[in-house]
């Protein structure tokens, strides 16, 4: 502390403890050259007597005008950017009020109509109107779009179930018996027409001719190299396949010869054939240079355990996955696709490269498994439909549609015949007159159910009017009351 400094500022007229607090931090000069903003912290209240002092009293002025100007400029800051943010949002909320208007002039006009149109029409109607600038046209369109989707609608009451039966088996008395080579791909036989209409309505459990169609995905769509890779790894290639075994009968042996050619095409090596060949039972196995030699166990050498364990070689299982007996690839385009005789959808899925979302089969159970019920009912739909249309029958796809719904509706697969659909209706006539007469009338009458004949069969049967279409609607006439009024 400079004793110098305090007698100074006392003599300019400060009191002693200021100037003590003075003189503890800074000198005459210093104080001269001093920061006020530094002051006024250390010195708060007493500022100005300090400043005085010192002959510094106008930069306190001076430091008070520039603190107003910087606020005055925040605050004109803060003003535009509010007004900014303000014109954002306008241009926001008008932008979605112009998608909001178009939307809600269709809704008013569909309204004002007592008219329906789902949203998802909606949605096209508005993304159209905005795309090509329409909003003079919007009253035509909407108008347009209500015609098109009431001339689509069912009637109310209507028999959908027997419109759905006749589209479909009309034509089916059309098609013909027989199998066909699949996709252009002549090497594989497919079950088409009327047996694999059949096959899918009775949801049998394995198809007569399953096949897959496997599609790849990055190098190995367009490499046919990898592809390759992928026929190899999915058709189940057998010893036979890539060897020439004999039996020789006078050493009591069976002698492979693997042909290097067909191991070097399937990727496959000799240790892969040992592996194999280690799931036979009581033999003895050699290794030569150019074969394999299998003995079988001393106890067992007679020709007969010859001949079996030969049988047993030819068939062993060196590469693939089960149930694949041929896999063909096809250039489809850009891209490179694989047939296969024979399926295994989850096994297949499970392979790298294969597209998990573009791969399919033709066995419906198999895609019920693996992908749930949702994706059976879509290969049902899509199944039948390709069916027909191959042999050039035009049903349309909603009859197909309802089949699978009603094929799918509790979760499961069910047929449609006594085992599934027809063997479960409500109505205990119906279910008779289908098949087996005599034991659902017996089980009805012991369980003593009722009959409510809401169907058209049973009110066939019974002799009644069916309770659909004109059927549905019961009208009775006072004759009296009409004369009256005929009359007047």
């Amino acid at each position: 502390m400079s004793k110098i400094t305090e007698k100074a500022m006392i003599k300019r007229g400060l009191s002693k403890k200021l100037a003590e607090k003075v003189a503890s931090f800074y000198t005459l000069e210093e104080l001269k050259k001093a920061n006020v903003k530094e002051l006024e912290k250390k010195f708060g209240k007493d500022l100005n007597k300090i400043l005085k002092a010192v002959g510094r009293e106008n930069e306190l002025e001076k430091a008070k005008e520039k603190a107003k100007e910087k606020a005055k400029e925040k605050e004109i800051k803060k003003v535009k950017k509010k007004k900014e943010k303000k014109k954002e949002v306008k241009k926001k909320t008008t932008s979605k009020k112009k998608k909001v208007s178009v939307r809600e002039k269709i809704i008013n006009i569909i309204n004002k109509k007592n008219e329906y149109l789902p949203s998802n029409i909606i949605d096209e109607i508005v993304k159209k109107i905005e795309e090509n600038n329409l909003t003079d046209k919007i009253d035509i369109l909407v108008e347009k779009a209500i015609e098109e989707y009431n001339r689509h609608l069912m009637e109310p009451l209507e028999a959908c179930g027997m419109v759905a039966a006749q589209s479909i088996g009309e034509p089916g008395t059309q098609m013909t018996m027989r199998t066909f080579h699949y996709a252009g791909v002549a090497e594989i036989n497919v079950t088409l027409g009327l047996p694999r209409l059949i096959e899918i309505v009775d949801a049998r459990k394995d198809p007569s001719t399953p096949i897959m169609t496997v599609y790849l995905e990055g190098a190995y769509r367009v490499n046919r190299e990898k592809a390759m890779e992928i026929a190899n790894k999915i058709e189940v290639t057998r010893l036979i396949n890539i060897a020439e075994i004999e039996t020789d009968i006078s050493n009591m042996k069976v002698v492979i010869k693997p042909s290097l050619k067909s191991m070097e095409r399937k990727n496959i090596e000799m240790d892969d054939l040992l592996k194999a060949l280690k799931k036979l039972n009581k033999v003895e196995i050699k290794k030569g240079k150019n074969e394999i030699e299998i003995f079988p166990e001393k106890e067992n050498e007679n020709y007969r355990e010859l001949r079996r364990l030969s049988e047993e070689v030819k068939n062993i299982k060196i590469k693939g996955i089960d149930g694949i007996k041929r896999a063909i690839i096809r250039k489809e385009g850009d891209e490179h696709v694989i047939y296969t005789e024979g399926s295994n959808f989850e096994k297949v899925l499970e392979i790298e490269g294969v597209d998990k979302t573009r791969t399919v089969t033709n066995d419906i159970h198999a895609i019920y498994q693996v992908l749930g019920i949702e994706a059976a009912r879509n290969a049902i739909i899509n199944e039948a439909y390709s069916t027909l249309q191959e042999q050039g029958l035009n049903v349309d796809i909603r009859h197909i549609m309802l089949v699978a719904d009603l094929m799918t509706a509790n979760g499961s697969i069910r047929p449609i015949g006594r085992q599934g659909v027809s063997g479960e209706k409500g109505s205990v006539i119906a279910r008779a007159a289908f098949e087996i007469t005599v034991d659902h009338l017996l089980s009805a009458a012991r369980k003593g159910e009722v009959d409510e004949l809401k169907g058209v069969a049973e009110n066939v049967i019974v002799g009644q009017p069916i309770k659909l279409g004109t059927g549905s609607v019961e009208l009775a006439i006072n004759i009296k009351k009409f004369s009256k009024k005929v009359k007047k």
